[in-house]
């Protein structure tokens, strides 16, 4: 009787301690919250009428922030207010803490009749068909997991998959980070197509250099070291979209321009190399692998082509 008492005393300590954690977790978001606004806003006043609370209120919060920290974060002066460098170094951080406290927000709302929350993004360049194709599968399979469909640019997006805003990603050349596991997925082909069967080197006018990231520039350097293009191009499918519309050539995936080749609207420029391009998945470490076990079977699934 006695270990039962004590094992539901406990349950209910961590119950509270839990409560009382994510009650101090939710204060310190609105300290940040108000740092943020002011650092916005440029003034403790404006910032005050953004928040809807009194000066005071913005004040005393920012006071306690300096006092957690141990640092001074503002310069008040007639203008309004400005960063310190303690305040510079935290403005690093902040943006992430109230974005991992909204995504908490997001998975603990799991919205009636679904199981669990699942974050998944890639990158622009990838989100068709790969992504769009994945996210079809687990709308189809598993239909009790609700999903939240993320695009955004490299360096972003691995900040989100390491801060826990993103479970799973899927990019190309991923930066290697403490906590974060990657996994290869398919190895694309980086081929030189044109419009114009006349058209043998990388060196022609109409050439679109599209960058594909170091390792393809450093190669691509060693293989062309003539070649001064004078259109760059950082997204890949828009690079795609010029060429089909104007004509002209350039490196893309071998994924992306096989239709056109078989239509006829673009060809492989003989004799000229290829750089590999592979694609991976990566994932959070703090990511519930209940949910994304079954979902990467789905993406590999998608990859060989099992459905559709």
């Amino acid at each position: 009787m006695a270990a039962i008492k004590w094992g539901h005393f406990r349950a209910q300590f961590h119950c509270h301690l839990n409560a009382v954690f994510m009650l101090c977790f939710f204060m310190d978001v609105e300290l940040a919250r108000s740092f943020l606004e002011i650092v916005s806003s440029g003034s403790f006043i404006r910032a005050s009428e953004r928040l809807n609370v009194a000066q005071t209120t913005v004040s005393a919060r920012i006071r306690s922030l300096e006092q957690q920290l141990g640092r001074q974060l503002f310069v008040r002066h007639k203008g309004g207010a400005s960063l310190t460098p303690a305040g510079e170094q935290f403005l690093r951080h902040a943006p992430m803490f109230v974005q991992l406290w909204q995504r908490t927000l997001h998975q603990v709302a799991v919205p009636p009749g679904s199981r669990a929350v699942l974050t998944v993004g890639s990158e622009i360049s990838i989100a068709e068909p790969l992504l769009l194709d994945w996210v079809r599968w687990m709308r189809q399979s598993l239909p009790d997991v609700a999903l939240h469909v993320h695009v955004d640019v490299p360096q972003d997006l691995i900040d989100q998959v390491a801060s826990g805003l993103v479970d799973v990603a899927i990019m190309y050349a991923p930066q290697h980070r403490p906590g974060l596991k990657i996994d290869l997925l398919m190895e694309e082909k980086l081929v030189l197509v044109t419009t114009d069967l006349e058209a043998r080197l990388a060196g022609s006018i109409d050439y679109a250099h599209i960058d594909w990231g170091p390792d393809f520039t450093f190669h691509h350097g060693m293989n062309f070291p003539d070649v001064a293009p004078d259109l760059f191009m950082d997204l890949g499918p828009l690079a795609l979209s010029y060429i089909l519309s104007v004509g002209g050539s350039g490196y893309f995936r071998m994924s992306a321009v096989q239709p056109h080749i078989e239509a006829g609207r673009l060809h492989l420029v003989p004799e000229t190399p290829q750089f590999s391009y592979p694609a991976y998945a990566v994932q959070s470490a703090n990511a519930d692998e209940a949910v994304v076990a079954p979902a990467m079977a789905g993406l590999h699934s998608v990859l060989n082509g099992d459905v559709f």
